[in-house]
């Protein structure tokens, strides 16, 4: 495999992680959803790496905010959402859905994914069985629903459940132990789900990352993918905003 995925834990009160994307011949990297632009910059540094490419999910300050640090005269392309432009002045490749980009010899496909804002957008790679999906699906989870409809996130959802079932997902956020805990509040029953959210716990007890984790197992244990209509991922989203 010539590509390799490396994580930064931010280490933030939201609990972000920074994914890069190596291609192992050339040592360049694509960095996604850089939070904080130091900590791309060390990392790099320490592990002669070098930044070829940005990719951004959707404008939240928390994904973006290391961008214009990381840019600072230097030519590095910046891919994002054609529909957030206005929030994301510094992308310079603006894209939307079925629109395919490519880092060295991998072919990345978008996917448009409205919901926790309206212009989300996911990098899924089929090669390297991968989806960098942001805030839009989580380990158990979805973002909140902060600027679509509960029919467009149903929709997003249901794009991201049709994805190979041996994808893995990488999402944004550690917020894999309390999704778990909703979980188990909405499927109690759920066998898999229970020995997944004991699994989550150990790795968080040992301090441990609990992603990536696969559509396989987010259509066995994760409530918003297993709902059957929009009123019902209307009703459980309400739910988990409560919880």
């Amino acid at each position: 495999m010539s590509f390799k995925i490396h994580v930064i834990d931010v280490k933030n009160q939201l609990q972000n992680y920074i994914w890069l994307i190596e291609h192992t011949s050339s040592k360049n990297v694509v960095v996604i959803d850089p939070t904080e632009a130091h900590l791309v910059e060390e990392y790099c540094q320490t592990h002669q790496l070098t930044l070829s490419q940005i990719w951004l999910t959707h404008w939240h300050k928390d994904h973006v905010g290391g961008v214009p640090a990381l840019i600072t005269e230097k030519n590095i392309p910046v891919y994002g959402p054609r529909e957030e432009l206005s929030h994301l002045p510094f992308v310079t490749h603006p894209l939307q859905h079925d629109d395919q980009i490519t880092f060295h010899d991998l072919k990345v496909e978008i996917i448009a994914v409205p919901g926790h804002t309206l212009g989300h957008i996911v990098y899924f790679i089929d090669e390297i069985d991968s989806v960098f999906c942001g805030d839009t699906l989580f380990a158990m989870g979805c973002g909140r629903m902060f600027e679509g409809t509960a029919e467009q996130f149903y929709h997003s959802l249901n794009r991201l459940a049709a994805l190979p079932p041996r994808t893995h997902v990488y999402c944004t956020h550690e917020y894999t132990l309390s999704n778990a805990k909703f979980a188990l509040h909405v499927e109690p029953d759920n066998i898999a789900l229970q020995q997944r959210a004991e699994h989550v716990q150990q790795l968080r007890a040992e301090g441990k990352i609990t992603l990536p984790s696969t559509i396989e197992l987010e259509l066995e244990t994760n409530p918003f993918l297993r709902v059957e209509s929009v009123e019902e991922f209307a009703r459980i989203r309400a739910m988990k905003d409560n919880f």
